[in-house]
């Protein structure tokens, strides 16, 4: 099958299949010398931009086309990892409802992990690219309201984050079945069927997805505990 990262590749050329799409390079060049010059939090904002060049150019997109557990690692590294980063680098200019924007972020997540609206993201570069601007923009909505907000309601927002993250892991691992047409004649030459693949992606995003807000909640309580001892 075809989709935008192209067919899926056999381990023996994955290492070959980086993207050179001239738009994806050009945009991402563009947003690494913005963040370069970004003036607060330059750190944060070459990570998050580094964090998209792995996601969009790297061997994982191609991987993606194949493994749907590489799917789930690239969709963890867009509102997980790069979401994060670049809200803290460039946040909302104005305050937005926190937990509006947690449930924004759930519905959008696992909107696109419901096989049918998935298989067609996997069809159409337009399905595709709506998919992964939608997972980053709700993402970083969620991870900036989560920074502006108050500490009882950061974590909460946090916890609230790092649940639904499992438990769409979760119903992954157990499924019985294997749920995505896509990937079903994509995996064997990875050593597992389908419902093995589906299994390991939930596990992606039930125990390795939690990481990121562990660390966040971590940050989060140290920032605070910081300002209350200064006060």
């Amino acid at each position: 099958m075809a989709s935008y990262c192209g067919t899926a590749p056999l381990p023996a050329e994955l290492f070959g299949r980086w993207n050179t799409d001239p738009v994806v390079l050009a945009g991402l060049t563009m947003a690494m010398i913005a963040a370069v010059r970004c003036q607060t939090h330059r750190g944060a904002a070459v990570a998050g931009v580094a964090t998209l060049f792995v996601a969009f150019v790297s061997p994982l997109c191609a991987m993606s086309v194949a493994l749907f557990s590489a799917r789930a690692l690239h969709h963890l590294l867009l509102v997980a990892v790069a979401a994060p980063l670049l809200a803290a680098a460039w946040p909302a200019r104005r305050p937005l409802p926190t937990i509006a924007m947690l449930l924004l972020a759930t519905a959008t997540l696992w909107m696109w992990h419901v096989p049918a609206a998935y298989d067609a993201a996997l069809r159409s570069d337009a399905l595709y690219w709506l998919m992964q601007a939608s997972l980053l923009a709700s993402a970083w909505a969620y991870w900036s309201a989560v920074g502006r907000a108050s500490a009882p309601v950061a974590m909460v927002a946090i916890v609230g984050g790092a649940a639904q993250m499992g438990m769409l892991g979760a119903l992954l691992t157990f499924a019985p079945r294997a749920l995505y047409a896509s990937h079903l004649a994509t995996t064997v030459p990875y050593g597992m069927g389908p419902l093995a693949d589906q299994q390991l992606a939930g596990l992606v995003m039930w125990v390795v997805g939690l990481v990121p807000y562990a660390l966040a909640a971590g940050w989060r309580l140290r920032g605070d505990w910081r300002r209350m001892a200064a006060a």
